[in-house]
């Protein structure tokens, strides 16, 4: 089982990048966001989810450990296979992706390719009801600069927490806060996010 690659980019396609490693180069499939931030000749290191079929061996690529391990938790959803989950990556990273489960937003999951009304209300109310990803492998930088969000942030996390102890049920909780987080430009610093998300809770 490969878990990431490290080599120079010798390639790159429309869906997939070829990467040199150590004299041996691996075709690996990746979203669009991830192509686009990849450039021939230089230095890369991507997470790798590998599928393993009687014809074949699928190598996807990813910038983060996050986005390889939503890859494999968004295929738990049936009628998601590899193709719709790396459309939806490349729609909602993953910090969108977690706002849009906590708000059950099928709209959001509507706007990537390859999901229709139907299965966007599925992954919006199945992945509600999931614990998300795990078995996140701890690493270093992934040698792609993150372009559209980030981690869910410990103010965050801290919010929800804040609410969960206050009696809230945990997806209210998490609801509450992403929609609370929308009212700032920037990341709000937890005393803040707690009081806007008690406000959402309220209404």
């Amino acid at each position: 089982m490969i878990g990431s690659l490290q080599g120079v980019v010798a390639a790159v396609g429309e869906e997939h990048v070829l990467i040199e490693v150590g004299g041996v180069g691996y075709v690996v499939q990746a979203g669009g966001r991830t192509l686009a931030r990849l450039s021939v000749g230089a230095t890369v290191k991507l997470f790798i989810e590998t599928h393993v079929r009687e014809d074949a061996i699928r190598l996807f690529g990813f910038g983060s450990e996050e986005e390889r391990a939503w890859f494999a938790h968004l295929q738990t959803i049936p009628g998601v296979g590899a193709k719709v989950a790396l459309g939806i990556l490349d729609a909602m990273p993953p910090a969108v992706l977690i706002d849009a489960i906590a708000l059950q937003d099928k709209a959001a999951f509507a706007r990537a390719n390859g999901v229709g009304p139907k299965l966007a209300a599925r992954l919006a109310t199945e992945l509600a009801a999931k614990q998300g990803p795990k078995g996140f492998i701890s690493g270093g930088a992934s040698g792609i600069a993150p372009r559209n969000g980030a981690p869910v942030s410990g103010a965050r996390a801290e919010a929800v927490s804040a609410l969960v102890n206050l009696g809230i049920d945990q997806s209210s909780a998490a609801r509450a806060v992403a929609s609370a987080s929308k009212q700032f430009d920037a990341d709000a610093p937890a005393p803040e996010l707690i009081r806007a998300a008690l406000k959402e809770v309220s209404r």
